[in-house]
């Protein structure tokens, strides 16, 4: 029978990737104490938030993953009162992911019925994630990544253990997320016909455009009479596109003049007035400015409105198998939360 040291396979070379985003240690040695007054103490006067199993959460382990957001939280916040509320709501959520990551190393290491032994991390996918995290965030530096650890209280034993949860925690998250892969044509229709506002779109057009600019002394009609050889040939049968290579002055000539889908509002009047009045295939007559002159062509039109349900599908589809994968996950964690020892100060 297959070792269950890993049944995992290939798999794991990925989670190593997601984990390593998802928990990447600051480069920076972390302060003693925070400039801003974050109130843990006095929420938490024997500096311990939580006991998952036999595990204490503390007040070190909150600030540690909260220093990165603060400055992002003091720009959002409108004051002072603002920010504190924003910051305890923020600390919440932190003591409540620590407490989840522990139920879950914990659920990942629990011996299941039928299975020989207890999983495990292979010891290279650990050695592997360690050396990425000194490369990357240490800049290759051994003594710097000591000093990190120095820093933190820690010896490479509990940072080699915590790189191993870590990629634990993305292991259980990823097959959560796998669990759910199919989303019934009911319910896209469903959600479509619920949420029609979320799908409506300005006018777009899919556009090509030839310049021709504006030489010193050159005249209005001089480049008028440029403009109308590129619409003289196209009404003969030439593609603009072909035209565009050969003619144009502008940075897209070697894209045939394309310029991709753009919506109305992104548009000059100049040119939004005359080109939103074609429809597909046609061609503006000379727009002439100061710089130079244009002619504008449709390669492709969407109308302003509701987009159909086929062009909205695939979108809806991963909108429910993200709300799907969150509820799975969420009661999965409910019943770490039932099953498991938790204690909150």
């Amino acid at each position: 029978m297959m070792s269950r040291c890993f049944a995992f396979g290939a798999t794991f070379s990925v989670l190593l990737l997601s984990a390593h985003a998802a928990t990447t240690p600051p480069a920076a040695p972390a302060q003693p104490a925070p400039a801003y007054n974050d109130g843990l103490n006095l929420r938490f006067a024997n500096g311990i938030a939580a006991v998952v199993e036999n595990k204490p959460i503390t007040v070190d382990d909150i600030r540690r993953e909260i220093q990165p957001l603060i400055q992002q939280l003091q720009r959002d916040a409108r004051n002072e009162q603002d920010f504190n509320q924003k910051l305890e709501a923020m600390q919440d959520d932190i003591i409540q992911n620590l407490i989840d990551r522990e139920l879950m190393v914990k659920e990942f290491y629990k011996k299941k019925e039928g299975e020989e032994q207890v999983r495990k991390v292979p010891s290279s996918y650990v050695d592997n994630q360690i050396a990425d995290r000194i490369n990357e965030q240490f800049e290759g530096d051994r003594s710097k990544f000591l000093a990190y650890l120095r820093s933190r209280g820690i010896t490479i034993r509990d940072f080699r253990r915590e790189v191993e949860e870590d990629i634990v925690v993305g292991y259980m998250r990823s097959q959560q997320r796998k669990s759910q892969s199919i989303v019934s044509p009911v319910k896209i229709e469903q959600f479509y016909a619920e949420n029609k506002d979320r799908f409506y779109r300005d006018d777009e057009v899919h556009m090509r455009m030839i310049q021709f600019t504006r030489g010193e002394g050159e005249t209005d009609a001089q480049l008028k009479a440029k403009t109308q050889e590129v619409l003289d040939r196209t009404k003969a049968g030439e593609k603009f596109e072909e035209l565009a290579k050969q003619l144009s002055q502008d940075s897209r000539r070697a894209r045939g003049g394309d310029w991709g889908w753009m919506k109305r509002t992104e548009f000059r009047k100049e040119f939004c007035d005359p080109l939103f009045a074609l429809k597909k295939g046609e061609a503006t007559e000379a727009i002439i400015l100061p710089e130079g002159a244009y002619v504008l062509y449709v390669e492709d039109r969407k109308y302003a409105g509701i987009q159909p349900l086929d062009e909205v599908r695939d979108q809806i589809e991963r909108i429910l198998l993200q709300q799907m994968a969150h509820q799975s996950q969420e009661k999965w964690l409910e019943r770490l939360r039932r099953n498991g020892y938790v204690k909150h100060y």
